[in-house]
């Protein structure tokens, strides 16, 4: 093998390795029902409506909703979401998520909020055991919102916290019905907008290594 390919290899390896391992998961609710409970949507099943997402062993429970924003055919009071169409709200009662693979280095979303409350993050499941990070919301400004054309819930800050552990579950308690979520990223206290995917960073990779490669052979042949 020649040692531009090795090279080549090796830097394929090295980027997919760490995109791998290291890319946090985000949930954006696309592809969630409007109104419908999200349950095993990113479990490996459906919602409530019969649709299904990426399996990513993370569960709702039924109170936990999918809300389309009323610009695009849905039931959403809200506009300038960070990734239109959907977000995620909580109806009424218990407002945990579970994870159950669990997770590291932080928790993160954006959302937007006619009340302060706490999201929680614990290492057990059910929001049990061990506190390990906790985020406080402000109710934010529904004045003066452009952008998106109606929707009160319009302004939308980011979130998080990091933490050291392994976090299994979260606990919205205190926001139902009074905030809208979306993008909610597991691994990092930043919430993503777009993360490529590992093969998508792995090809860009080679892409860059292939200009600079005919750029060399460019100078010696010229």
């Amino acid at each position: 093998m020649s040692y531009k390919m090795k090279l080549a290899t090796a830097l394929f390896s090295t980027l997919f390795a760490s995109s791998a391992s290291a890319a946090p998961i985000v949930l954006d609710f696309e592809g969630v029902g409007d109104g419908a409970s999200i349950l095993n949507f990113y479990n490996g099943g459906t919602d409530s409506q019969g649709n299904s997402g990426a399996n990513y062993g993370i569960a709702f429970g039924s109170n936990t909703l999918g809300l389309i924003d009323s610009d695009a055919g849905g039931g959403g009071n809200f506009g300038n979401e960070p990734s239109p169409n959907t977000v995620m709200f909580f109806l009424s009662g218990s407002a945990i998520l579970n994870n159950a693979a669990g997770f590291d280095t932080g928790f993160s979303f954006f959302y937007s909020s006619a009340t302060t409350a706490v999201v929680n993050v614990y290492d057990g499941l059910n929001a049990t055991g061990t506190l390990l990070g906790s985020i406080n919301l402000t109710a934010q400004s529904t004045n003066n919102c452009i952008g998106d054309p109606t929707g009160t819930f319009c302004n939308f800050s980011a979130a998080g916290v990091g933490f050291a552990g392994v976090a299994h579950s979260i606990d919205f308690g205190g926001t139902v019905n009074q905030i809208g979520f979306d993008n909610i990223t597991f691994g990092s206290a930043t919430p993503s907008v777009d993360v490529p995917e590992p093969g998508t960073l792995a090809l860009l990779g080679l892409g860059l290594f292939g200009a600079s490669a005919a750029r060399r052979k460019s100078k010696r042949t010229s």
